[in-house]
């Protein structure tokens, strides 16, 4: 009956008298926790028979009913009043704000529109919140403000007056925690942009975060989905920068783009490579608007990450850069002016070829090249041709020229697999990546010894590129499954038999060949069920004589580092290629006469590296263990690596918090061998 007759509000009123005139403020602290708690001990005394009224879903509701009409007299006694606002004291906000916020914030968003005395009412309603509540206040304000306008309005210059506000905002909602949604960003980032005195906090946030995102340990420990929330956080705030910001802060922007850039470019997940490319162009972007800009084929780079986790994210990151860009490109652009009579007005646009008539190019006759015919002429054109044309038909005819002429190639294999390693791209030639890749495997397949040995020593040589470096351990998996799979499979007794084409010439007697004719028939229309029947030819494995040429030479440098490369250091990405790739090697080698002594280097290569921090390199190593097992005879394993077993055992038993299904699977391999 006290609350359906609405008591409460009078006992919030006579608490903001009391206020007024300087109350007591246990007690107002005990009525306070009175109200609030009101349904538990309700629900305590009654033990099940509690009414409607006291469910929280009830209670908090009415609650923030009684909370507005305490508000309407305050607002109403102050009209035509010389009072000081700050005198009002209403903290009956709990942890459970989702219900009162729910009833409070509609009201207050209308109320607030246009009357300053309901602004300054809700500034000190939320400034006199307890410390214990003012997070749940906050975010509660936050997520369901209809925009940043709206915020303003509501909380003021909170986050500047009150150090626990302060501290959410900046640093727990933004640093600490990454589960909010984009849109809760856009409210508290464009809250802080829309006041003068809140900038300077905008401007530190962004500081903050671009040294989070530019911190190598962050990058490495910290999930995926939080460097995504970091990286939409720093471009919202780049959207909001202003002119003379930019000017002030260009070279912590520059430092900041460069150191983050770097980090993310040496992550072994792509997904966190494609943060790292999108922050940097949105970066460079704004503080280079005359300059030149860093620019990466991101639109590129994600038509390959159709499996990555996240993607969707991702894209909507590059959306939000893109806006960023053409904001921050609009007002650069070179516009002219024309006067139209019939607007009496000028219209303004930009400069453009969208007007000009394009040539007539219908009659224009495309010039073929002729492809060239022997492997020397190739040479010649790859290293010193200026015509374009041939320079690109040589690329593309390349492969097929290497694989009809093997003798000739054999007598230039090094020369051209060199010839390759260097060739740049100088037209536009459609899959040019993909073209020289297999020219590389079809000279390496066709001579293996001597192009195996010149691209592993020059995987560990001086002035090259991690992707020169990491094509060469592509060329040589891809080479070995080549060498290593038979080239014929076999003829299929009854396969499916074209259609006859049962067609008698003029004048032929049709008598004489009937029972053909009849056979034929049949045999095209009889179906035959089941299995057919595979003769598989018995070929050798090319690639048994030609494996410790692949392998051995990788694997025996791998802790040497070099001025420009750093396996055990910051080039982790290409050691868990290398890693990977010794696998598949590893794995290729099955029933080769060299598999065992593989099989004991690659477990002591293994043993070298398995307390590696990057989690790629961590996961080759498990696919090295399951090659090795699934390669390596088993009286060999027991024979001639029980030492090496053993640890291997111990390791993956210490270790399985990080393993995965194939680390779980080498693990029981192991056992079951010993047992």
């Amino acid at each position: 009956q006290f609350v359906q007759e609405g008591r409460i509000s009078a006992v919030m009123w006579e608490v903001c008298q009391q206020q007024a005139q300087a109350g007591s403020p246990d007690l107002q602290e005990a009525l306070l926790n009175k109200i609030v708690c009101l349904p538990d001990h309700v629900s305590n005394k009654l033990q099940g028979k509690n009414p409607p009224v006291f469910f929280p879903q009830n209670y908090f509701p009415f609650l923030g009913g009684a909370v507005i009409q305490v508000l309407q007299k305050i607002s109403d006694s102050l009209r035509g009043k010389i009072v000081s606002v700050h005198l009002v004291y209403l903290p009956v906000f709990s942890s459970t704000s989702e219900e009162i916020l729910s009833v409070l914030l509609p009201r207050l968003t209308d109320l607030t529109k246009s009357d300053c005395i309901w602004q300054r009412i809700c500034w000190r309603l939320v400034e006199c919140v307890p410390d214990r509540w003012m997070e749940a206040v906050l975010l509660g304000f936050v997520q369901r403000a209809p925009g940043a306008d709206v915020l303003s309005r509501l909380l003021g210059n909170l986050v500047v007056k009150n150090k626990k506000a302060q501290f959410v905002v900046t640093q727990k909602v933004l640093l600490l925690q990454y589960s909010h949604t984009t849109a809760v960003l856009q409210n508290l980032l464009g809250y802080l942009s829309l006041d003068s005195l809140r900038r300077a906090l905008l401007i530190k946030v962004l500081l903050e975060l671009l040294e989070t995102w530019g911190s190598s340990s962050a990058v490495k420990h910290s999930p995926p989905e939080q460097q995504q929330y970091i990286s939409k956080a720093i471009l919202i705030c780049l959207s909001h920068l202003k002119e003379h910001e930019i000017e002030s802060y260009r070279e912590e922007l520059l430092t900041s783009m460069m150191e983050g850039v770097k980090c993310h470019l040496d992550s072994s997940l792509p997904q966190i490579r494609c943060l790292g490319m999108i922050v940097a162009e949105s970066i460079s972007s704004k503080i280079n608007t005359d300059g030149p800009v860093l620019k990466f084929q991101v639109k590129v780079i994600m038509k390959f990450m159709s499996d990555v986790q996240g993607l969707e994210e991702i894209k909507a990151l590059n959306q939000m850069m893109q806006g960023i860009i053409a904001s921050s490109n609009t007002g650069n652009k070179e516009r002219k002016n024309i006067y139209t009579p019939q607007t009496n007005s000028y219209l303004y646009f930009f400069y453009s070829d969208d007007d000009l008539i394009p040539y007539d190019m219908s009659e224009d006759k495309e010039l073929k090249v002729k492809a060239p015919v022997y492997i020397r002429d190739c040479i010649e054109v790859l290293t010193g041709s200026e015509d374009v044309d041939k320079w690109d038909t040589t690329v593309k005819a390349l492969e097929s020229l290497v694989r009809k002429n093997p003798a000739a190639t054999r007598e230039v294999s090094v020369e051209l697999a060199k010839i390759l390693l260097h060739l740049e791209e100088k037209t536009c030639t459609e899959g040019f990546g993909e073209l020289r890749q297999r020219a590389q495997v079809a000279v390496l397949t066709t001579d293996p010894i001597p192009v195996a040995k010149y691209l592993t020593s020059q995987f560990y040589s001086l002035n090259y590129s991690l992707r020169q470096r990491i094509d060469i351990l592509d060329v040589l998996v891809l080479a070995a499954q080549e060498l290593s799979y038979p080239k014929s499979h076999g003829k299929t007794k009854h396969a499916g038999a074209q259609k006859p084409c049962i067609q008698l010439l003029p004048g032929s007697d049709s008598s004489k060949d009937w029972r053909r004719i009849v056979d034929e028939r049949i045999k095209s229309k009889t179906r035959r069920f089941g299995r057919s029947q595979v003769e598989v030819a018995a070929v050798p494995n090319e690639f048994s004589s030609v494996a410790g040429h692949f392998f051995f030479p990788l694997i025996q440098h791998f802790d040497r580092p070099l001025t420009t490369f750093d396996l055990l250091g910051e080039d982790h990405l290409v050691l868990g290629r290398l890693v990977h790739t010794l696998a598949i090697l590893m794995y290729l080698a099955v029933n080769t006469v060299a598999v065992t002594a593989m099989g004991k280097a690659l477990l002591e290569f293994v043993w070298a590296l398995r307390f590696h921090t990057d989690s790629y390199v961590r996961q080759g190593l498990l696919s090295c263990i399951s090659s090795v097992l699934l390669s390596v005879p088993k009286e060999r394993l027991l024979e001639d690596m029980t030492e090496e077993l053993l640890e291997t055992q111990s390791w993956l038993g210490g270790k399985m918090g990080w393993c995965n299904t194939s680390g779980f699977v080498a693990l029981v391999f192991v056992q079951c061998l010993f047992n």
